[in-house]
């Protein structure tokens, strides 16, 4: 079984700084693409960042040159550091991750629970 545990969300004013991580953790065998998705109230669910397993990287145009995201492959996680912060940055996020739990078996989409996030004005 693949777990994926999220922390850091909170409420932050506007402007300020917060850092999520994401721990992937079970029967891995190797993971793919990992990122971070958010879903406001009354909104679909929609990327905010993600992370191939060598590195590169791809932003939405909203949070380009404010967040950042990251991993560690050795430790299976990816994290996601927001600055800059704006009200129309809260929403719930969710960490993602594609993962091949076994040699033989093919990849499959994981998701976190969620963490809240709430940036104040």
């Amino acid at each position: 079984q693949v777990q994926l545990v999220e922390s850091g969300g909170g409420l932050v004013q506007a402007g300020g700084s917060l850092r999520l991580s994401c721990a992937a953790s079970g029967r891995i065998f190797s993971i793919n693409d990992m990122g971070w998705y958010r879903q406001a109230p009354g909104k679909q669910r929609e990327v905010v960042a993600t992370i191939a397993s060598g590195g590169n990287s791809n932003y939405a145009d909203s949070v380009k040159g404010r967040f950042t995201i990251s991993r560690d492959n050795a430790k299976s996680t990816v994290s996601l550091q927001m600055n800059s912060l704006k009200p129309e940055d809260t929403a719930v996020y969710y960490c993602y991750a594609n993962i091949r739990p076994t040699i033989s078996i093919t990849w499959i989409d994981y998701w976190g629970q969620g963490t809240q996030v709430t940036v104040s004005s």
